[in-house]
């Protein structure tokens, strides 16, 4: 492969695997078990809807109740989104009484939220 520069003139570019250091002391790709989990979790984040769910689950845990009034959204919307949450593991569950309250399950999704948020908020 060539590449110009600014003078017009070509040049080589290439490599040789050996020429570069890993990050990561990986040498095989990620199993594929594992790239399907992490290919579910990002499409379950690529909804605008079930973003700005989570946007709310990442201050604080809440109930449907409180997520479909924060939301202005209707509760069996809100309800189907949230079991395709569970189902990729993205949020979790705990019951108090007659109430279930929803949280992210782990540091990990709320650090892919935040950090996927702020990308947004940064200026084009």
């Amino acid at each position: 492969m060539r590449l110009n520069d600014e003078n017009d003139q070509e040049e080589e570019v290439g490599c040789v695997g050996e020429q570069h250091e890993s990050a990561i002391s990986v040498e095989q790709p990620a199993d594929d078990k594992i790239c399907g989990r992490a290919a579910g979790i990002f499409r379950a984040l690529g909804d605008l809807s079930r973003l700005r769910l989570l946007s709310l689950l990442a201050q604080r845990e809440m109930c449907v109740t409180e997520l479909t009034e924060r939301l202005k959204d209707n509760l069996p919307a809100v309800s189907q989104r949230l079991k395709l949450l569970r189902g990729e593991r993205i949020v979790s569950t705990r019951r108090q009484g007659k109430h279930i309250y929803y949280r992210l399950t782990d540091s990990h999704i709320a650090h892919l939220i935040a950090n996927g948020l702020a990308h947004g908020e940064e200026p084009d």
